[in-house]
């Protein structure tokens, strides 16, 4: 062994040391790689930046010195590498005759929870047919707040999805319900629960489709995330779905709080740092979310 590193240059000393840094690389990576498929069994498609957020309290627990990059490289090395594809299949009607309402929240940012809620549908393949599913988000916390799963596309879904998230309420602050112009949130049980409930009523305008990226975003997140695509029944996708709503708000980091959960964000108080707001399409850096005008 001296003659081989004296070849190469090196002391026994230096080539053990090498040997054993090696071990011990291999090692971390080993104990990070069992952590990452852990977590990758709650939310199978999560992304590097948020895996590496959930990561921290493991490596610091650990003594491990692992950044970011490097997290990439082992998910690349082990092709754990999320593929994300892009598939859109409407379930917006907007071409009815029922009465339409103009978009209130372009210039708005919410300051606090309860002030601005947007909400959904997106289709889930099931057996073999298809299940509507209905989501109603609070913009500020970013946290599912309503959700029904149903059969039909029909307003049965929203409606109990409003329910839910009414029910939810907490404060007593002016709330804005925005929307799409589906047949679904226009119909009149629909307006008139949110009338009742002195909810004021936005949806988006027919020339601007990206009003409601907000909404829409939670759907892809949920899909791609938690591979929510397909089920073999309609009992499992109803199981299925509100695992992963839990585990939505309440485990996974989301970037524009700051990679806290929406539990989290929705409990907080006082200002709140904003990284991006889908209505105003730039992103913002350390911008202090401004107060809603509801006057």
């Amino acid at each position: 062994m001296s003659l081989l590193c004296s070849l190469f240059g090196f002391s026994r000393q230096a080539w053990y040391a090498a040997i054993k840094q090696k071990e011990k690389v291999s090692f971390e990576f080993d104990a990070v790689l069992a952590e990452i498929l852990a977590i990758r069994k709650r939310i199978p498609g999560i992304g590097t930046a948020k895996l590496y957020e959930l990561l921290k309290p493991f490596l610091s627990s650990h003594f491990i010195k692992m950044g970011r990059d490097k997290i990439h490289y082992l998910l690349k090395k082990e092709g754990l590498l999320v593929k994300k594809k892009g598939r859109r299949v409407v379930t917006t009607n907007s071409d009815h005759c029922l009465k339409k309402y103009p978009n209130l929240v372009k210039d708005i940012i919410p300051t606090e929870t309860e002030t601005l809620w947007v909400s959904d549908m997106t289709y889930l393949s099931c057996g073999r047919g298809f299940a509507y599913l209905s989501l109603i988000m609070d913009a500020f916390s970013r946290k599912i707040v309503g959700w029904s799963i149903q059969k039909k596309l029909d307003a049965k879904g929203p409606v109990l999805a409003l329910k839910m998230a009414l029910k939810s309420r907490t404060k007593a602050t002016q709330l804005i319900h925005h929307s799409d112009r589906g047949v679904q949130y226009c119909s009149w049980v629909y307006v008139d629960l949110l009338r009742d409930s002195n909810v004021e009523i936005s949806m988006c305008s027919s020339a601007e489709p990206n009003e409601n990226s907000m909404a829409e975003r939670l759907n892809r997140t949920l899909k791609e995330d938690f591979n929510v695509k397909g089920f073999i029944s309609f009992c499992e996708a109803s199981e299925v779905i509100e695992r992963v709503i839990k585990t939505y708000n309440d485990y996974r980091p989301h970037a524009s709080l700051d990679y806290r959960t929406p539990k989290q964000a929705h409990q907080s108080i006082g200002s709140q740092r904003l990284r991006w707001y889908p209505y105003k399409k730039i992103r913002f850096s350390n911008v202090i979310r401004k107060p809603v005008n509801t006057a």
